[in-house]
């Protein structure tokens, strides 16, 4: 808009918003590519085109012409006085209003819920992010591939898959393309797969979907720590895309970037397993700090803003019941009281977690995979993700190396999100070793037969390879520091929700 202020402009869009004062309409327009504020005066504009403007409801479609204008308390800094407003359709009474709506009903018109300027700033940066993981791994050298989504075999066993009929043959939706793109890395060297993944879990935590994205890279002649480096690096890579490209939208969900800054120019720390499990239990400081008793002060702090935000809304009900405030004054303060009370019930859910967390950090079983909560704690005391490393191979999938100094531990890899968000990519060396596979596939219980094409991949030119596997959505929910992954996916599936 800054290119054109002063000239003339028309916009074809939906109307997501609309005021009205003395012969005045205030309509904020949208059309995809973003959000402009049209002031539609009776003095500058016909009567029809003063009439649509009146007639336009909620996410009806205008053609609005007029002149750009500029105004830094606009979003953009920009407006439209609009010299003619012609209705292209005229919307029904819409669902969502300006209330606030629970979690299902919104999901149940996810349809619509995709036009609110919150996930729509969300997509916008999904699609940013994607963009620059593809540029990453182009100028990397990497080409890239696609795994079959149809398999005979599981890549982790079949307990969470969903199975269907392949003309008579059991089948299944892929969890992971890796096992293929290991096959491919051995003819192209260096290559990474993008595509949608199923896992059949039910689970309703808020890092679960049924159906998400992977990008999953396998590279020829490499190693855990040549690993590690790449993962490092596509990160910072995309985290500085956003940064770069999205300011505006990440403003719009208020985000606070302030994280994502230093990550940029800051070295992802590295810690073993052992090393987790003791900063877990608040054996082991990061930097002068303890795990237990961070948590200890964070509950603090949450009881004390409670209690805070408890006396505002008392403060505004007596405001309310004086019978001195306007009817706009109530209004405002009766939608404030709203707001306070639904940010008291999320500290209020956080404050529940945090003694449950201290407990089962205490209670911790050396040799168990790390949970949830766990990640949370341990990755409380980091500003950056962190990389652990060398997992106990029990709890890891059958195909990762053994650690050649140490055969107890797996040359496995999770980087671990900060601000609570935990893993956010999987990875690690593979197993080169024919014997050494077959034994890790037996003790998997998984039928040998089916994976005789991935032991060729040994018995034919074995070579060191690694790779990992990024969840996109875990990705976005991070980045744009949401509560739910369900926001991250344009139309999301997961336990319980399969419609729309």
């Amino acid at each position: 808009m800054k290119e054109l202020a002063g000239q003339p402009i028309t916009l074809k869009g939906w109307v997501s918003n609309k005021r009205s004062g003395k012969g005045l309409f205030f309509i904020i327009l949208r059309d995809g590519t973003g959000f402009c504020q049209c002031v539609v005066d009776e003095k500058l504009v016909s009567a029809e085109s003063f009439a649509n403007a009146h007639a336009a409801t909620m996410e009806s479609a205008v053609e609005i012409t007029g002149t750009v204008r500029q105004d830094d308390r606009q979003i953009g800094g920009y407006e439209v006085t609009a010299s003619s407003v012609t209705l292209i359709s005229l919307a029904e009474e819409y669902p969502i209003s300006k209330k606030e709506h629970g979690v299902d009903f919104l999901m149940d018109k996810r349809h619509l819920w995709l036009r609110s300027q919150r996930q729509w700033a969300i997509m916008r940066i999904r699609n940013s992010m994607i963009f620059a993981i593809h540029r990453f791994f182009q100028e990397q050298g990497f080409m890239q591939m696609d795994a079959p989504i149809f398999t005979g075999n599981a890549c982790e066993g079949t307990s969470n898959l969903f199975e269907t009929d392949f003309y008579g043959d059991p089948a299944y939706l892929s969890q992971s393309g890796q096992l293929y793109g290991e096959a491919m890395a051995m003819s192209m060297g260096k290559i990474y797969t993008f595509g949608p993944t199923f896992r059949a879990e039910k689970s309703k935590t808020r890092r679960h979907l049924s159906e998400f994205w992977m990008i999953e890279p396998e590279m020829a002649f490499h190693d855990l720590f040549m690993n590690m480096d790449l993962m490092e690096s596509m990160v910072r890579f995309v985290v500085g895309a956003v940064l770069e490209e999205r300011r505006t939208e990440l403003g719009l969900i208020g985000r606070d970037t302030t994280l994502l800054e230093q990550l940029v120019h800051q070295p992802f720390p590295r810690i073993t397993y052992d090393e987790a499990i003791r900063i877990l239990k608040g054996e082991q400081e990061v930097n002068g700090r303890n795990s237990i008793g961070t948590l200890e002060e964070d509950l603090a702090v949450l009881n004390k803003n409670m209690e805070d935000l408890r006396k505002e809304i008392t403060e505004r009900e007596q405001k309310i019941a004086g019978g001195t405030l306007k009817q706009g004054e109530i209004n405002f303060n009766q939608n404030k009281i709203a707001t306070l009370k639904n940010d008291i019930k999320e500290l209020e859910e956080k404050a529940e977690n945090i003694p449950l967390w201290i407990r089962s950090a205490r209670e911790f079983t050396y040799g168990n995979d790390l949970g949830g909560s766990d990640e949370t704690v341990i990755t409380r005391l980091f500003e950056v993700p962190i990389m652990v490393y060398d997992w106990p191979h029990e709890v890891k999938a059958f195909y990762l190396k053994r650690n050649p100094e140490n055969d107890r531990f797996a040359r496995g890899v999770d980087m671990l999100a900060p601000e609570g968000y935990g893993e956010i990519i999987g990875g690690g060396e593979r197993e080169t070793d024919t014997q050494k596979l077959k034994l890790k596939i037996l003790e998997h219980n998984l039928p040998m037969q089916e994976f005789e094409w991935y032991l060729d991949l040994r018995r034919y030119g074995s070579v060191p390879h690694a790779g990992f596997g990024l969840g996109l959505e875990r990705l976005v929910a991070w980045v744009c520091k949401l509560p739910h992954v369900r926001e991250t996916i344009p139309f999301p599936r997961m336990y319980g929700r399969l419609f729309p």
